[in-house]
């Protein structure tokens, strides 16, 4: 499946920012399951520096310093992605706990490594409620696959979806507690426990495909930015995407943008402005199958 992607986020401000500095993961990369065919960022005004560089998880970054005076900033990200996940089989994966010893037995540090998603971040901690929660899925000897599947589904069981719950900040056990959030909570919180389990496990910042309704057109602007899980099952199966908002494997309708320890390693922009005043923001993204016709959102 190949898809057009277009990220439009604007941001204006009540007063004139006389200096900004952002950085953008905006970029995503091919791998084994999607190769790029093309991706551009633009931005209005005009950075006066910019620096690209690989983040320490193969994300590319892009820095920006914007010097002169402005009221709003555009920042546009447009890519044409074809995706070729390859389909997960749940059977013949190995046991959740022979998963665990391989994952601390390996000694490789590069981004695909399960090294750096053993341990708890500040938005990912281990937390005993989370890791008792987590458990009741992975029972002794259990296909690790099978246990992360039925935890997945568990969350979106579990979870009530209400963006007005929770916001960027939101730590883990927040979500937990509260038993609502978006995609981002649910995300940390099936990592959060999959860590408590010694389990490696990575958050991944993307796009989902969502289908119009039946008859209507596709709207420019209607999606948004999407999180989920990866799980690393082992030297043969490698990673494999737990959508728990969806109680879905991530596949050909999942579009990975960038892959790190929490959101905090993904966020697709952030910075500081020098600004007196409040800023207001807004994010459109359009998701849309090659060949499948966009009508204006206005």
């Amino acid at each position: 499946m190949i898809y057009s992607i277009r990220h439009r986020t604007t941001y204006t401000y009540e007063s004139a920012v006389t200096f900004a500095r952002c950085v953008l993961r905006l970029t995503p990369t091919s791998s084994g399951r999607q190769t790029v065919l093309s991706s551009a960022v633009s931005v209005t005004p005009r950075a006066s520096e910019t620096l690209r560089r690989l983040g320490p998880y193969g994300e590319p970054t892009l820095t920006l310093m914007i010097d002169r005076p402005h009221t709003a900033l555009v920042i546009e990200a447009r890519s044409r992605i074809e995706v070729h996940a390859p389909p997960v089989e749940v059977a013949g994966a190995p046991a959740w706990g022979a998963v665990r010893e391989a994952a601390y037995e390996v000694d490789a540090t590069d981004a695909n490594s399960p090294a750096a998603f053993l341990y708890p971040t500040r938005r990912t901690p281990v937390a005993p409620a989370i890791t008792d929660y987590a458990r009741v899925s992975f029972r002794p000897g259990r296909p690790v696959v099978e246990a992360a599947a039925e935890l997945m589904a568990r969350i979106k069981a579990d979870f009530v979806y209400d963006s007005k719950a929770t916001d960027v900040s939101t730590l883990a056990m927040e979500a937990f507690d509260a038993r609502r959030g978006v995609c981002q909570d649910f995300a940390h919180v099936m990592i959060s426990g999959l860590r408590g389990l010694g389990l490696p496990a990575a958050y991944v910042s993307g796009y989902l495909r969502t289908n119009p309704p039946p008859g209507r057109p596709r709207l420019e602007g209607a999606d948004a930015t999407h999180a989920w899980v990866s799980l690393w099952c082992g030297e043969a199966r490698g990673w494999i995407g737990f959508d728990p908002t969806n109680d879905l494997f991530a596949q050909d309708d999942h579009v990975v943008l960038a892959t790190g320890r929490d959101y905090a390693d993904v966020a697709p922009i952030d910075g500081i402005i020098l600004s007196p005043g409040e800023q207001k923001l807004k994010v459109e993204v359009t998701v849309a199958p090659e060949g499948e016709e966009a009508a204006s959102a206005a």
